[in-house]
C-alpha cells in the first residue's frame, strides 16, 4: 500500500507541475498582440477550466456522475447579481456569498442525493440543474428572467482578467491537488475505486462524498460568479444542459482523473467550439462523437496520449 501511495504521489506531483508548464506556457499568450475578441475567449476558455477541474474531482477522483456542474455556476453567478442589484452589496461581499451560497446548496443536496446509486445520482442532478434554471428563468421580478442581470466588473483590462483567471486556474488546481495528496484524497480514490469495499474497511463513504460534491459546488459557484464580473451579465443560458454537455465533453477529451487534462480540454474545446460556431449545431455533433471515441479508445484522453508518447520517446532521448 506505500508504494501504491508513493507511486500516486509522485504521478499527480508530476501533473501538477505540468499544469504549471501549461499556465506559464499560456502566460506568454498575450504577448502576440491578440485582438480583444480573442483573448475574451481565452477568459471564457478558463471559465470552463475551473468547471471542468470541479467536475473533475467529482468524477475522476470519486466516481460521482454529476449533471449540475453549469447550474451551480449559474447559482454562483445569480447570488453575486442579486445582492448586487437589489441591495447594492459590493463584489468582495458577493463573491464570498457566492461561494458559500454554492456551498451549503450543493451540501443540502448532495445530503439528499448521495445516497443514490446507478444513474439516479445523474438523473436526480439533472433535474435539480433544470429545476434551478426554469425557475430563475421564469422569476421575472426577481431576476429580470432571461434578460439576464448586469453585474459590476473587477477591472477595465482585458489582459488583467486574463492573467486573472489564469491564477485562479492554478490555484483551483494546486488546492485539488492538496487535498488528492492528504489522506482525505486517499479516501475518495478508494470510494471511486470501490465504494463497498472502502466502506468495509471503515471508510465514512456518504460523507466523503458529501465532501467532494460541497467542494465542487463551491468551485462552480464561484467560476460562475467571476464569469459574470467578466461578461457583466448573468443569464439562464449559463445553467443549459448544453453546457453541461460541453464541460463532461472537456474533462473526457482531456483526460478524466488527471489535474492538467481538464485544462487542456476546456481550452481545447472552447476553442473549437467558437471555431465551430459558424456552422451551426454540427459543433454538438463532433464533440459527442469524440467523447464517444475517448470514452472507447483513449480512456485517459488527450493529457494520457502525450504521456504515453513522452514514455516511448524518452529512452530515444537517453540514448
Amino acid at each position: 500500500m506505500s508504494q501504491m501511495e508513493n507511486l500516486w504521489s509522485r504521478k499527480l506531483s508530476r501533473d501538477l507541475k505540468c499544469l504549471f508548464i501549461l499556465c506559464a506556457l499560456m502566460c506568454l499568450v498575450p504577448l502576440l498582440d491578440l485582438s480583444p475578441y480573442t483573448l475574451g475567449i481565452l477568459i471564457v476558455g478558463f471559465y470552463f477550466a475551473l468547471i471542468a477541474l470541479a467536475w473533475n474531482l467529482l468524477a475522476g477522483f470519486t466516481g460521482q456522475f454529476s449533471m449540475a456542474p453549469a447550474a451551480f455556476a449559474m447559482i454562483g453567478g445569480y447570488i453575486t447579481a442579486l445582492l448586487s442589484y437589489h441591495l447594492s452589496v459590493s463584489l468582495w461581499v458577493g463573491i464570498p456569498a457566492a461561494v458559500f451560497g454554492s456551498a451549503l446548496l450543493g451540501f443540502l443536496l448532495g445530503a439528499t442525493v448521495l445516497r443514490l446509486k446507478g444513474p439516479y445520482l445523474s438523473l436526480t442532478t439533472l433535474a435539480f440543474a433544470e429545476i434551478a434554471r426554469v425557475f430563475i428563468g421564469n422569476s421575472h421580478e426577481f431576476t429580470r428572467g432571461d434578460q439576464g442581470l448586469n453585474l459590476p466588473t473587477l477591472m477595465e483590462s482585458r489582459i488583467a482578467y486574463y492573467y486573472f483567471f489564469l491564477l485562479l486556474v492554478v490555484l483551483v488546481g494546486w488546492l485539488i491537488f492538496l487535498l488528492m495528496r492528504s489522506k482525505y484524497g486517499g479516501y475518495l480514490l478508494a470510494i471511486r475505486d470501490d465504494a463497498e469495499a472502502a466502506e468495509s474497511r471503515g471508510i465514512p463513504v456518504v460523507r466523503f462524498k458529501l465532501l467532494a460534491f460541497t467542494i465542487s459546488s463551491a468551485i462552480c459557484g464561484f467560476a460562475g460568479c467571476m464569469y459574470g464580473t467578466f461578461s457583466q451579465l448573468v443569464s439562464p443560458e449559463m445553467g443549459l444542459i448544453q453546457q453541461t454537455g460541453l464541460i463532461i465533453s472537456m474533462v473526457v477529451i482531456g483526460g478524466i482523473g488527471s489535474l492538467t487534462g481538464p485544462v487542456l480540454g476546456a481550452l481545447l474545446v472552447y476553442l473549437s467550439s467558437e471555431w465551430l460556431r459558424d456552422v451551426g449545431n454540427i459543433q454538438l455533433i463532433v464533440f459527442a462523437l469524440l467523447v464517444i471515441i475517448f470514452a472507447r479508445f483513449f480512456r485517459t484522453g488527450l493529457w494520457g496520449i502525450c504521456l504515453s508518447l513522452y514514455a516511448r520517446l524518452k529512452p530515444v532521448k537517453n540514448n
